[in-house]
């Protein structure tokens, strides 16, 4: 079987690498900012993780690589950002069109909110390049795997024609299951104000006793710690938050994966990252199109 070799930009932690590299996808170099990330990142999948701004990396610098993966930020792009009068999108997806234009490699993907489809014109260059077939799925569920309502656009583009297939049915985990037997968590002041009305927003409880999934782990969650909370009669009110062990697993993060950094950092990280499982997905796709003529397609 060939192994491909792969480039992800925009890495962050590298929770949806650990997914393509479960499925048997070689990463030779990734990109990314955030020192903490970078460390993270090292810590538990390898050295080839390089800190640095990409747009001012050169790309015929970098390594040669079969396909590319980008995952740049999508804080610009979500609907959130409408609240804050900032869903404006960014240029960084013109340092991937870049990537592709200078180093056109056999195969890429991008992942982004599903709100990427409202800015056109990122739309128009990551999906009509001339030189690839283009496949966008929209919206991939992480709750096909996962106890998290988190959704996500991707797109897949290849030389050569291919039947991309979306995820198939599987298993969800329970939210039960990824419930730690005594979280290490704080409980801010801030639950009891929401709790009681004293916000506007009423926080967001799951309770797994009625097999809810919990909502999108977002990475600001350690300064809002009250809008999102799981049912756990052992605490105050009966409610308390995610621990950032749980905030992972929601990710399908496996409890081997080390975060040394500060809570914090953690949560963030976390909240920026790829689920474990669709990076698996786009990787599992990935093999299946590099060995195209040796396997079904």
């Amino acid at each position: 079987m060939f192994i491909p070799t792969a480039n992800t930009y925009f890495s962050g932690m590298g929770i949806g690498d650990a997914g393509v590299i479960r499925a048997g996808v070689k990463i030779g170099q990734s990109f990314e900012l955030d020192p903490v990330a970078c460390q993270v990142y090292r810590d538990n999948l390898g050295d080839h993780m390089h800190q640095c701004d990409l747009s001012e990396q050169l790309v015929l610098e970098q390594d040669s690589c079969d396909a590319m993966g980008f995952t740049y930020p999508c804080t610009k792009y979500s609907a959130i950002a409408d609240i804050h009068g900032t869903r404006t999108g960014d240029e960084l997806y013109l340092h991937a069109l870049r990537h592709l234009a200078i180093a056109q490699p056999e195969m890429f993907w991008v992942e982004n909110v599903p709100g990427l489809r409202k800015f056109p014109v990122v739309m128009e260059a990551m999906t009509k390049l001339p030189q690839y077939y283009m496949q966008v799925f929209c919206p991939i569920k992480s709750s096909t795997w996962l106890p998290q309502n988190r959704d996500r656009l991707i797109i897949l583009g290849s030389k050569q024609q291919f039947n991309w297939r979306p995820p198939e049915g599987h298993k969800r985990t329970l939210l039960i299951d990824i419930l730690e037997t005594d979280p290490q968590i704080t409980l801010p002041k801030a639950i009891a104000t929401r709790m009681s009305g004293g916000y506007r927003d009423r926080p967001i409880i799951s309770d797994p006793a009625k097999d809810d999934i919990a909502p999108t782990c977002v990475a600001h969650y350690a300064k809002d710690k009250s809008t999102r909370l799981v049912k756990d009669k052992r605490f105050p009110m009966g409610v308390r938050p995610y621990s950032v062990r749980e905030w992972a697993r929601l990710q399908g993060v496996e409890d081997t994966f080390k975060f040394n950094c500060t809570d914090t950092a953690a949560y963030r990280g976390i909240g920026n990252g790829v689920s474990e499982p669709v990076g698996h997905w786009i990787g599992s796709e990935t093999i299946r199109y590099f060995n195209r003529n040796t396997t079904a397609a």
